[in-house]
């Protein structure tokens, strides 16, 4: 059984998002359904609008930083109830046997997660669609709560955002005087400034801009370094434990590597793709320097972020739109003309 729901989406690569109806399933006993109040925008969303990575099944509703309001429950449902505020972040569904899944790192799953969006639907068969849409029916193991005290709109990008940027914090074991660095001021690394420095970490932001280090010290960055200037780099030889690297397009990490310090790690948050550019590896065998990779984070890990992010009153700086401003949005994204997460007010697909 199925409900028909309002959602907007796009019908092919080189077509616009436009309104259009799709199926969400019924609740079955173990599934929460939300109605959705508010759901961040991601470039993750563009890529696969634009099916910039490939793979990308259409129509395609974008969508997975979503917070609403839950309107039903399934009978066997115990962690949540009808009238709570309720968020779902990258993620449906995965297997839940494999060994990632059993650490906690469903984003690892060995058997590949459910995407909130463009996953295969197990239940109704096509794929799945994100919270560009009125509702959504999610499993409850895949439902996070939202701390009250929190802005609901501007908790939305932490789903993604924060969560993306938190989980090589943790991994990493950041705290109280670590030294990190943050390479790019976007969706990504504002988060990373804002978690980083709730960790009590020393914060410094990379960029290219002079313009940024207003932006940067008022975020929590307590440097900001011009990764051009030859001079100010040296300055920072040897200092960082580790990098959150989060600019999403190709870009030469030679330059940062030798800023790392001793069994330093640069980890990439943002580029997905192939990187053309040569590593100059003696500067990495010399110190147990490290580049990584690391995406999102478990269904665990998320609520830990939300909790922290509860405790220490951290959300992301947003901009709101309705949802019949999407494409002006993207538009607006591929120039960088955000500050820094757009986030949709779902009233405005209700009317």
């Amino acid at each position: 059984m199925s409900i028909n729901v309002k959602a907007f989406g796009t019908e092919a690569k080189d077509k616009p998002l436009k309104q259009m109806t799709i199926e969400r399933r019924e609740v079955t006993p173990k599934d929460i359904e939300i109605d959705i109040l508010y759901c961040g925008v991601c470039h993750s969303d563009l890529h696969t609008a634009k099916n910039d990575w490939g793979g990308t099944v259409y129509p395609a509703v974008p969508g997975h930083e979503i917070v609403g309001k839950v309107t039903k429950v399934g009978s066997d449902v115990t962690k949540i109830k009808v009238g709570d505020y309720a968020a779902v972040g990258c993620m449906v569904d995965s297997c839940q046997t494999c060994s990632s899944c059993e650490q906690d790192l469903e984003q690892y799953c060995l058997n590949g997660f459910t995407g909130t969006y463009n996953g295969k639907d197990k239940h109704l068969g096509g794929h799945t669609f994100g919270g560009y849409s009125e509702k959504v029916v999610v499993d409850e193991n895949f439902v996070l709560t939202v701390p009250s005290n929190l802005d609901l709109a501007a908790a939305a990008p932490l789903l993604c955002a924060g969560v993306t940027t938190w989980s090589p914090l943790r991994h990493w074991n950041v705290k109280e005087g670590s030294k990190v660095a943050v390479v790019g001021l976007g969706g990504l690394g504002h988060m990373a400034i804002k978690l980083a420095k709730g960790l009590g970490a020393e914060v410094t932001l990379f960029s290219r801009s002079p313009s940024k280090e207003k932006d940067a010290k008022e975020l929590g960055a307590d440097t900001v370094i011009i990764s051009t200037d030859e001079t100010q780099m040296k300055l920072v030889r040897g200092k960082f434990d580790l990098i959150i690297d989060t600019v999403p397009y190709e870009h030469d990490l030679n330059p940062y590597i030798s800023t790392l310090s001793i069994n330093g790690t640069l980890v990439l948050v943002g580029f997905i793709g192939e990187l053309d550019s040569m590593l100059q590896t003696p500067t990495m065998i010399m110190g147990r320097r490290s580049i990584a990779g690391s995406v999102i984070g478990g269904i665990k890990e998320t609520q830990e972020m939300l909790d922290f992010c509860g405790k220490h009153n951290i959300v992301s700086e947003i901009e709101m739109i309705d949802m019949q401003n999407i494409n002006d949005a993207y538009e607006r994204m591929l120039k960088s003309d955000v500050r820094y997460r757009f986030v949709i007010d779902m009233k405005s697909l209700k009317k």
